[in-house]
């Protein structure tokens, strides 16, 4: 039985912090997927066919007329000219052949990635014609906002989408107060593969190296300097413990000499960009998995991090704040720990209490792993994904005017 196509639509496909994408647009079953993106990058680290590059389009010049021009500039010397003696493009400009594409390839459906996007390819989607969705994943549903036009724009995104997903509660919380309409809002969780993250055995370590983890983009609202202003109280009394940060980002030598600044430079370890058979090891060899991310100036936060799913899908329990999508899937005292955002001093305390008590510790980690196998595994998550494409669809063949309440599946 022939399935219904849906396009993705991306800047970049793909950067190495959107797994999660790669994982959606490859993993579905009940629809044929297409990428459309600007650029390619790291190609061979997400392998998918067909992935096509759009063009992008010169935009036409208006046509001069040579003899007006003469006429005004050099023979009565009246410049600017009294009435327009340019004569604009009859087509409509559209700065990627987007439109041209999509009426090439027949999909049942659009996916647009990140709202910003959705903003920037608005009109050459709406040109096409067809039914579309637009899921937002953290910083997008913040980026730009100061700007009124954009945020204008952004409206009409809402208004114009079929559906609008966002991959946590406090997501589309942020959504509301832009003006979505509730009855477009739908949540679809990142997916976690678990059969790649399995349960691993740890062991209390016996000298005492007990390894704190962090995986991410090393950026301002993953709370990395809030970590280390807490470890300078946690190496007091674990004085082998070791800070192993796994990623890259613009913060990283900044980091270092922080870190170096703070007498720590023995007990943090950057990693840099780690694959996922290295960031499984990274894994097996921790205890303890942070992630205190915070809200920057500009009002950047998370959803739910993936690295953090993947990490207690094996076992890691999550010390982390309580921040955006983050108590969505840790529950204080359960699987993990909270803390709120920007405290070194609680931090460094729900640290230590874990550190102190390796019963607690086995728990909260047995708990971790179960609670995203019941949760957050990828065939749910795929399953919400593709309920809401059909969803979408159904309701652009039944007619289903912008904004009505009716609920078709997931």
């Amino acid at each position: 039985m022939e399935r219904p196509r849906v396009v993705s639509v991306c800047g970049t496909w793909l950067k190495p912090e959107m797994q999660s994408i790669y994982r959606q647009v490859t993993g579905l079953r009940r629809h044929e997927s297409v990428v459309f993106t600007e650029q390619v990058q790291h190609g061979g680290q997400f392998p998918w066919d067909p992935v096509v590059t759009m063009t992008k389009l010169r935009r036409p010049r208006p046509r001069g007329n040579f003899l007006l021009r003469f006429w005004y500039k050099h023979v009565v010397k009246q410049w600017p000219p009294p009435r327009a003696i340019t004569k604009e493009p009859e087509e409509r400009y559209y700065p990627y052949n987007l439109p041209a594409l999509l009426r090439a390839w027949q999909p049942a459906l659009v996916h647009v990635y990140y709202g910003h996007k959705a903003v920037k390819y608005l009109e050459m989607v709406e040109e096409w014609g067809g039914r579309w969705v637009v899921s937002f994943h953290g910083v997008d549903v913040v980026k730009f906002t100061e700007d009124p036009e954009y945020v204008r724009m952004l409206r009409e995104v809402f208004a114009k989408a079929a559906l609008v997903l966002a991959r946590s509660e406090s997501l589309l919380e942020e959504l509301r107060l832009l003006g979505c309409p509730e009855s477009k809002l739908r949540l679809n969780r990142t997916p976690v593969p678990v059969e790649r993250f399995p349960v691993m055995e740890r062991r209390v370590p016996e000298d005492g190296e007990w390894r704190l983890v962090q995986a991410c983009r090393l950026i301002g609202k993953k709370g990395l300097y809030t970590t280390l202003e807490a470890l300078v109280t946690v190496v007091r009394e674990f004085p082998r413990v070791k800070f192993v940060v796994c990623g890259t980002g613009p913060e990283n030598d900044r980091l270092r000499e922080r870190a170096e600044a703070l007498g720590l430079s023995g007990h943090v370890e950057l990693k840099g960009w780690q694959s996922q058979e290295q960031l499984l090891e990274e894994y097996r060899r921790g205890h303890v998995f942070l992630h205190p991310s915070e809200l920057t100036a500009n009002s950047d936060q998370e959803g739910i991090p993936n690295s953090m799913l993947e990490a207690m899908a094996t076992g890691l329990p999550v010390v982390a704040t309580e921040h955006g999508g983050i108590p969505e899937a840790v529950t204080h005292g359960v699987d993990g720990l909270l803390v709120p955002e920007k405290s070194p001093e609680l931090l460094a305390g729900a640290i230590l209490e874990v550190l102190r008590d390796p019963g607690k510790w086995a728990v909260l980690g047995a708990a971790a792993a179960a609670t995203v196998r019941e949760r957050f595994s990828d065939a749910a998550s795929l399953a919400s994904l593709e309920a809401a494409y059909e969803e979408a669809r159904a309701a652009g063949e039944a007619g289903v005017g912008e904004g009505s309440g009716q609920r078709l599946g997931g």
